[in-house]
């Protein structure tokens, strides 16, 4: 274990500062398997994304997935849906969703391991933020293991060869919005329950497919829509295989969606983030089940530099305090 899970956190010097009772926080080991897990399942629904790209929208698929994943949320928050500090909680839906539009909007270009490479810079995005709004004291060992995380990233990326593409920066955008995600659900969001905020990010993503699909429906076949037809495409009929993988995806993210929450409202989401590396890994591994992705030598090396910096972080003591401001 990282971190005794009975360690207690000190009330911060930072102005507004709230106490550990109002606060949501489990264990970091408990926080670390549920990243892992959640990873693993958000590869998957990548995957599932991308093999849909061609028979539905992203539109169409953000909002019959929430159709089904809303209600479930609704009961298993037992009907709660405002709760104090609510500014925040809407802010990091709107990060996540960002994010997700960002991932999903190349995933018909790009190989997954290449976006997921480019997305885990996010990392380097987490660690900064929990140094300047959370004021949490980064050691030497943490930055080596981002670091080394990062550089296998790079290696997997390329990004000084003619292999290249100006697309993979746009999961790098993705990459800052879920590092805010992350800092907002441990900085600002600690006191809401995981379903809660799971439940809100559906509603987000609901909310914006629909407005876009209307847009889209308003706007007609134009050129772009045959050049993007995923992003700008009208929504295409629902054969019973289709049905089925949106009944995946709402499984999945059911169980993403907590899963994202709860990890980060463990201590450090720094150290989290490391762990995060994994979807790497879990990409790779759908890449190949799905579309027959086979990573090269410079991805092999990549991961196994991902590896070292998660093991890094095993055997890095636990910082001293970790303070949080208030929602």
């Amino acid at each position: 274990m990282l971190i005794d899970s009975g360690q207690a956190f000190r009330r911060s010097a930072m102005p507004h500062s709230i106490s550990v009772s109002k606060q949501t926080v489990i264990p970091l080991a408990i926080g670390i398997a549920t990243i892992l897990a959640t990873v693993f399942a958000m590869a998957l629904a990548d995957a599932f994304v991308k093999k849909s790209s061609s028979d539905m929208t992203l539109w169409q698929i953000y909002v019959l997935r929430s159709v089904i994943v809303v209600p479930i949320l609704f009961l298993i928050t037992k009907r709660k849906v405002y709760v104090a500090g609510f500014g925040w909680v809407f802010l990091r839906s709107i990060a996540l969703a960002l994010m997700y539009l960002s991932i999903y909007g190349v995933l018909p270009v790009l190989d997954l391991s290449v976006i997921a490479a480019a997305l885990y810079t996010a990392p380097l995005f987490i660690t900064g933020l929990s140094a300047f709004v959370m004021k949490e004291r980064i050691t030497s060992r943490h930055w080596i293991a981002i670091l080394t995380g990062f550089a296998g990233v790079l290696i997997i990326v390329k990004p000084t060869t003619s292999d290249f593409s100006l697309l993979a920066l746009v999961p790098v955008f993705a990459a800052f919005m879920y590092a805010i995600a992350a800092i907002l659900t441990r900085a600002k969001c600690s006191h809401v329950s995981a379903p809660i905020l799971a439940l809100w990010l559906n509603m987000t993503l609901f909310t914006v497919g629909s407005v876009v699909s209307l847009l889209m429906s308003f706007i007609g076949d134009v050129f772009w829509s045959v050049n993007y037809p995923f992003l700008l495409g009208a929504w295409s009929f629902m054969t019973a295989q289709n049905w089925q993988v949106i009944g995946i995806l709402a499984v999945l993210m059911v169980g993403i969606s907590i899963g994202l929450a709860k990890a980060y409202q463990s201590p450090h989401p720094q150290v989290i983030a490391t762990f995060d590396y994994a979807f790497l890994i879990f990409a790779g591994f759908w890449g190949y089940v799905f579309f027959g992705e086979i990573p090269d030598a410079a991805t092999l090396v990549g991961m196994v530099f991902i590896a070292c910096a998660g093991i890094i972080v095993l055997f890095t003591r636990p910082l001293d305090r970790a303070p949080v401001i208030a929602p």
